[in-house]
């Protein structure tokens, strides 16, 4: 074999891929691709990209991810992004600074993030990449502008890569006439010659058979859990698109309780002019306590907040130690009130889901991992910090807020997407 022959099949997808990531035919509208972690979406997104734009076919192509660090990262740069799978001859020109990608071929590559709707609305396209779908935070909103603008061409299609999620948006593309995808073939473990040993030993072992792991790694879509205290229902009920002006905003910590890489739960939270809760921000991070540190204080800063709330528990005033020293580095002063748990964590979560259910709190957009934790957690199940720092934000807020729970929020706020 010449080198030019082994280059062209060390590129040809056709011969490496499994059959389930290899593009339907047919007039479909929607390849929809829910599969596990590790499974090989991206790679996957990514050929049917390559395999468009090199038919001479098609020639404008969207790419939108959860955000826009994530396209760059993952979709354009990453380990199996375009440009990795690209060969030399067909490699894209990638302009981070016009969010562009142009093709030897005169195609073009536009990045959007599924966090700006609205940088959807207005362009065209012929083909869409659309990733991990089921965490844009404003996901509802981002998908009708894309597909307002998928109207090039006599059959522009979209691939949509994810982990799957029990959103409604989800629900209905698979429901859709239009839609196809794998029905089998779809979990984590198809693709487990090519993960990391690790992996396996770390993530697979530990989360097989429970429901986190039917989620992630078999892609199952689940239902609410029935004995939880959040439904997701009721928070796409009280989610909204915008806030009114905040009279008052906390920063909610809770540090992991343990050295085994759990994540600290940081979330910003206000109190509206109407009385009711809105919660904005999720910058919950896995990492020492450096990072988090100045992760609460960065939060601290952006927002405007009138106070840090951490729970000390687990770390007693290393906790507050650990904020004020990011705070002293980055020139910011800070108020901070460690708060200590002293009743069990369904007792304190209980009267803030009844808030949830009085339509005294919004989520303003979507937040993946977050609703996950609430609308999956019971009790003397594994404690999710994402869930404590909402719980000690809004108490924070809400048990002082003097506005009768009858009051309905300013409806200019409420409509989401």
């Amino acid at each position: 074999m010449s080198p030019e022959e082994a280059a062209a099949l060390y590129y040809a997808w056709e011969v490496w891929a499994r059959p389930e990531q290899l593009a339907p035919s047919g007039a479909w509208y929607c390849w929809l691709l829910l599969a596990g972690r590790g499974w090989g979406k991206t790679r996957t997104g990514a050929e049917w990209v390559r395999s468009r734009v090199e038919s001479g076919h098609y020639g404008r192509i969207a790419l939108v991810g959860e955000t826009a660090a994530d396209v760059r990262d993952v979709l354009v740069e990453g380990e199996s992004g375009l440009l990795a799978i690209s060969p030399p001859w067909g490699r894209p020109l990638y302009e981070p600074s016009k969010r562009r990608l142009t093709w030897p071929n005169g195609a073009i590559g536009t990045c959007y993030s599924g966090d700006d709707p609205d940088q959807l609305r207005g362009p065209q396209h012929d083909t869409a990449w659309a990733d991990e779908l089921a965490k844009w935070r404003y996901h509802q909103a981002a998908w009708d502008n894309l597909e307002m603008g998928l109207r090039l061409g006599p059959a522009p299609q979209v691939c949509v890569t994810t982990t799957p999620r029990p959103i409604d948006l989800i629900k209905t593309l698979k429901n859709d006439a239009g839609t196809v995808r794998p029905e089998a073939n779809i979990d984590t473990y198809q693709n487990i010659a090519n993960v990391s040993p690790v992996f396996i030993k770390r993530v697979l072992r530990r989360y097989e058979g429970t429901r986190l792991g039917r989620q992630e790694l078999r892609a199952e879509i689940l239902d609410d859990n029935p004995d939880a205290l959040w439904k997701r229902e009721l928070l796409d009920y009280v989610r909204c698109a915008a806030m009114p002006p905040l009279v008052r905003v906390v920063i909610a910590v809770d540090p992991s309780g343990s050295s085994n890489g759990a994540e600290c739960g940081i979330i910003a939270a206000g109190l509206g002019e109407d009385g009711h809760g809105y919660v904005f921000d999720d910058r919950s991070l896995q990492g020492s306590p450096a990072q988090w540190g100045k992760a609460v204080v960065s939060a601290y800063t952006v927002h405007h907040a009138d106070r840090v709330v951490a729970e000390v528990n687990y770390g007693g005033e290393m906790v507050e130690s650990v904020v004020r020293s990011a705070a002293i580095a980055d020139g910011v002063r800070i108020a901070y009130k460690a708060v200590r748990a002293s009743r069990g964590k369904y007792v304190r979560a209980e009267p803030i889901a009844a808030l949830y259910e009085q339509k005294r709190v919004h989520h303003v957009g979507f937040f993946a991992k977050l609703e996950d934790e609430l609308c999956q957690w019971t009790p003397g199940s594994a404690s999710p910090n994402r869930l404590d720092a909402l719980v000690w934000a809004l108490t924070e807020l809400m048990e002082r807020s003097p506005v009768d729970s009858t009051v309905p929020p300013s409806q200019s706020y409420v409509a989401y997407g």
